[in-house]
């Protein structure tokens, strides 16, 4: 049986299990994943014993991204974007490979289950933490028209926007200077809608058909699903399809084979 984990502290709130093991139902694969509380200072040997003991592939969530990314011996281009990995494996040649499957998770939620046009787009970011680096990459892979991030430091913002001056028109500021311009996609990742306070942020001008996204998930609304749709947004959406798609990314990696997400979804949804 080919094993599989989710490191992380906490752990025991993860979904990864769950999900991983009705794509390995749909795929007709043995599989067996489980999740592993990691103590801080413990990650290397936690990895190391996993993989010397035949252990197939790791999913790293908090605190330990940032450590997955050091432990790698080989990177793809988003991990190295993101200076951040969730998803390791061992290659052909015994070297450990990291990636981080975020961005593109996310880029399959927003196009393929949500019908969100990202290309052409004015796209803003409300936040400039570890997870907004993660989806950059990506999202400036489809052309949108403009990316700008907005953040309660602007010079954070300012850093995360120099770190990707190449990929496309991107601007950066602090959360009470949000430029004029026609909206079309919000996205959340703002650590303070965990707390139930989202600001009243003023957001000059929306497009008619602007969608609103949140990169956490919830069983109800989150804090910023509210406000955005007290705001007008006509759509608004949680993160759990970005943290399906993202889990079928990696289980593509390990597998050879990308799972059918609809089902899962819809399971989790329920």
């Amino acid at each position: 049986m080919r094993r599989f984990a989710v490191l992380g502290n906490p752990i025991e709130h993860s979904k990864s299990p769950e999900i991983h093991r009705a794509f390995a139902e749909g795929c007709q694969h043995d599989i067996d994943y489980q999740k592993v509380l990691v103590e801080v200072g413990d990650f290397d040997r936690v990895v190391n014993d996993f993989f010397a003991s035949g252990g197939i592939g790791l999913n790293v969530t908090a605190p330990f991204k940032g450590e997955a990314f050091v432990f790698a011996e080989v990177h793809t281009q988003d991990a190295v974007d993101a200076e951040a990995v969730n998803t390791l494996w061992r290659n052909d040649e015994g070297r450990v490979c990291g990636h981080t499957t975020d961005g593109s998770g996310l880029v399959s939620d927003l196009e393929v289950n949500l019908g969100w046009q990202v290309a052409g787009a004015n796209i803003l970011f409300l936040g400039a933490g570890g997870a907004m680096r993660s989806i950059l990459g990506p999202l400036c892979d489809c052309a949108p028209a403009s990316i700008h991030v907005a953040n309660r430091t602007p010079e954070r913002a300012e850093d995360l926007v120099a770190m990707f001056e190449n990929r496309g028109s991107m601007t950066a500021g602090g959360l009470t200077a949000i430029p004029d311009r026609e909206w079309s996609l919000v996205i959340n990742g703002l650590s303070n809608s965990w707390a139930g306070d989202f600001p009243d942020l003023h957001i000059p001008t929306i497009s008619s058909s602007a969608s609103a996204y949140d990169l956490i998930y919830s069983n109800g609304l989150t804090p910023f699903m509210t406000w955005a749709a007290s705001r007008g947004f006509q759509e608004v959406t949680d993160g759990l399809g970005m943290l399906v798609e993202q889990a079928a990314d990696s289980y593509q990696i390990w597998n050879g084979e990308r799972p059918l997400t609809s089902r899962v979804l819809a399971m989790l949804r329920s």
